[in-house]
């Protein structure tokens, strides 16, 4: 019954056999092995692409959209794989092998490492994907959310930058001049090491300075900051570059290591919520106690106001006006600015109509002269 169940197997290779036999007869060796080869590949490229087709048909009413584009994201890197383990074996039964089957071992080794070091970045990517999509919706206040944003994307490129110089060291350590060369390097690592690392220094340095902002969040993505006198908001944190978004749309683009070696301010360290000052000069007569009482019914009035902070004082006395100040609380930079503006307008609007003497003016004395006398100027002495 075995034989018999194994006879038809037995003949497919025998005349596979016999086929190749007659083919390198009457064609040179290389040319009947790259064509098996090429068929070979042609047929794992149908079996990829029917296995992908027939998911995408039995999980295409299931999948999220993050299913699909997992399943679009791994296409490319199994198909390499595929390709480099399936032409692998396919030479370990070719009948003849030339010299030009030592190359081909050679480039799929090649395919190989490739696929490796693709199929790990690609597990890096969705898996940060996955968590990110996981993150809570964001607010204007949600530091959590920004914080694990930032770390997991600079995590993420570290580690794809990781990912990707191991595999060009294990591909340029399997060509053989190359892997002397290494060797002797390491032999003589001395004065090579230190030169390279000089020369390297700058890469180096943002390098790990972003892994210490990933770990240490003295920066995270959407902080108001103010940076070199430039306020703006941080907008995208790369590898070795922190892009920040000034108030009037223009990008100020600072190295990651700036961060870890100057002062700047972090204005959402803890919370976005922030205080603002409005400044208002106003003349001596001004009753104060109504001007605050009108303060505090134009900030519970607006909406940008989040109820924590209002406070209105006299903070300085000039020689022909005094100072008023007001404090008032927003739940963020930008939207403490807004409300600054709007409580600064509408405060002096009300001055205007309600005490118009208030504002600001010059005191002028003139006493009457009596007729036939006139006042000596004295003249100014010589010092």
């Amino acid at each position: 019954m075995v034989s018999l169940r194994c006879a038809p197997m037995w003949d497919i290779t025998t005349t596979l056999s016999d086929t190749l036999a007659q083919l390198h007869r009457l064609w040179p060796n290389w040319l009947v092995n790259a064509a098996f080869l090429l068929i070979a590949a042609f047929l794992l490229l149908f079996l990829h692409s029917l296995t992908l087709g027939i998911l995408r048909l039995v999980l295409g009413g299931q999948l999220s959209e993050f299913g699909r584009k997992l399943l679009h994201r791994i296409g490319p890197p199994t198909q390499l794989g595929l390709i480099t383990i399936g032409l692998g074996l396919v030479i370990q039964v070719l009948p003849r092998r030339g010299p030009e089957i030592d190359l081909i071992q050679w480039l799929l080794l090649f395919g190989f490492i490739i696929f490796l070091g693709w199929s790990a970045i690609t597990i890096v990517n969705t898996a940060a994907d996955l968590y990110l999509r996981r993150l809570p919706q964001e607010s204007e206040d949600s530091i959590l959310t920004r914080k694990l944003l930032t770390q997991v994307r600079l995590l993420r490129r570290v580690a794809v930058i990781v990912i990707g110089f191991l595999t060009l060291a294990a591909i340029l350590m399997t060509i053989p001049s190359v892997r002397q060369y290494g060797v002797s390097l390491f032999a003589s690592a001395g004065v090579a090491g230190l030169a390279i690392g000089l020369a390297a220094r700058p890469v180096l340095s943002n390098l790990i300075a972003g892994i210490q902002i990933a770990i240490t969040q003295p920066i995270r993505l959407g902080d108001a900051v103010l940076v070199e006198g430039e306020f703006g908001h941080v907008d995208e944190i790369q590898t070795t570059y922190v892009v920040i978004r000034l108030w009037d749309w223009r990008r100020l683009v600072v190295p990651l290591s700036y961060f870890m070696e100057k002062p700047f301010q972090n204005w959402t360290r803890q919370s976005a919520s922030i205080i603002g000052a409005v400044f208002w000069y106003v003349d001596y007569s001004t009753p104060v106690e109504a001007v605050r009482a009108r303060f505090l019914e134009i900030l519970k009035d607006s909406k940008l106001w989040n109820g924590e902070v209002a406070a209105l004082q006299v903070t300085d006395a000039k020689d022909r006006t005094i100072e008023l100040r007001g404090l008032m609380s927003a739940a963020s930079a930008a939207s403490a600015f807004d409300l600054r503006c709007e409580i600064r307008e509408k405060l002096i609007a009300w001055l205007q109509e309600a005490y118009p003497h208030s504002l600001p003016r010059a005191r002028i004395e003139v006493e009457s002269v009596p007729t036939g006398q006139s006042q000596a100027i004295p003249s100014p002495q010589p010092r």
